[in-house]
């Protein structure tokens, strides 16, 4: 099974939209990106996110490139301060699925995953910006298998 990590794409400030909506510099990155993985094929049976206007707005754009069977969802735990312990505890592990979510709750997630802590950071994030975690077959452990961000600098 494969878990696909993504941080919503670059928000309006709260001034400009109340419900912190993609930018236009976040729906060009988030389609970027969306489209890079949509050339690499990569198989999403769904897509799962926060239900934030900025996550459903960026799951939007990825299942419009990605078109999972399972579609899209809203699920709470996403959230940037929520439980990662109990949320990882819930993700199963029978499909590839998306999970588009908030800061610092996607690097704590990767971390809780990889080390069994949030407190060792394993990968700093950017909007829209992709992390693949795969689970090794032999140690049942999660890895970074690859990533895909707007920015290399």
């Amino acid at each position: 099974m494969t878990l696909f990590l993504v941080q919503h794409g670059k928000s309006l400030p709260k001034d400009k939209d109340p419900q912190k909506g993609l930018a236009a510099e976040g729906i060009a990155e988030t389609e970027g990106i969306a489209e890079v993985a949509k050339g690499y094929k990569v198989p999403v049976a769904g897509i799962t996110h926060s239900g934030k206007t900025r996550a459903r707005q960026t799951a939007e754009i990825f299942a419009k490139a990605l078109e999972p069977g399972g579609g899209i969802d809203e699920r709470s735990g996403l959230s940037p301060l929520d439980d990662v312990a109990d949320f990882a505890g819930t993700i199963d592990s029978t499909e590839n699925r998306m999970f588009v979510g908030h800061l610092p709750f996607m690097e704590r997630l990767t971390a809780y995953l990889i080390t069994g802590s949030i407190e060792k950071p394993v990968f700093k994030f950017q909007n829209s910006g992709l992390v693949c975690l795969d689970m090794d077959p032999d140690s049942r452990s999660w890895v970074i298998k690859w990533t895909l961000m707007p920015h290399i600098a």
